[in-house]
């Protein structure tokens, strides 16, 4: 019997994140994501700062999920982080 790709994966993203770190990210979601096609990105990020880099990390992320058929969504998001994706309209964008 074949197995099927995982519907949900996990991952962690600890910081600091400096702008330096983007490309490295994406591109280890999307091996990630090449690898076994999952259609949901479960997202920790307890770890970071709310600052504008960890949202262009978060975005970035988003949209590389997106082309690979999948969505990031942020778990233990602090209310800095929260209150600072709402204050750049991408609350949407990267849901709980």
């Amino acid at each position: 019997m074949a197995t099927s790709a995982p519907e949900t994966i996990h991952i962690a993203i600890r910081g600091p994140i400096a702008r330096a770190d983007l490309p490295g990210l994406c591109d280890r979601l999307c091996t990630l994501l090449e690898h076994n096609g999952a259609a949901v990105a479960l997202c920790d990020v307890a770890g970071v700062a709310p600052d504008a880099v960890t949202v262009d990390a978060l975005a970035r992320l988003q949209l590389a999920a997106r082309r690979h058929g999948c969505q990031v969504r942020l778990r233990q998001t602090s209310s800095g982080l929260r209150e600072l994706l709402v204050f750049m309209g991408l609350r949407d964008v990267l849901p709980d």
